[in-house]
């Protein structure tokens, strides 16, 4: 099977950064398979177009830019969402990486 490529978008890319390491510490444990990656919504665009990714989460400051975003990447099949506030602020990479591989499973976005 191959690797769920994720990609998080915050607001300078610093704290998504931290979050994007606890999430790979989370994969590393339960034995998923996943890359994880995180860029500012100022590098997004850029970063969307040279690399190929399955899920995109956003931050809860950038959640504004879901819509752009899920009109953006419906052509590539990539599945857009926003991180729940409370877990974006206690740095639960467990549970947003299980929401990711939910995401991209099953293509099911919180509303």
């Amino acid at each position: 099977m191959a690797a769920t490529h994720i990609m998080l978008i915050c607001a300078t890319g610093l704290s998504s950064k931290m979050l994007s390491s606890k999430m790979r510490k989370a994969a590393d444990a339960k034995g998923i398979d996943a890359v994880i990656t995180a860029v500012s919504a100022s590098d997004a665009q850029a970063q969307l177009a040279t690399r190929e990714i399955d899920v995109l989460l956003l931050g809860p400051q950038v959640r504004y830019m879901r819509s752009k975003y899920t009109k953006t990447l419906k052509e590539r099949n990539i599945a857009v969402d926003v991180i729940e506030i409370k877990d974006y602020g206690m740095l639960n990479g467990e549970k947003i990486l299980e929401k990711a591989m939910q995401v991209s499973k099953t293509g099911e976005l919180s509303q």
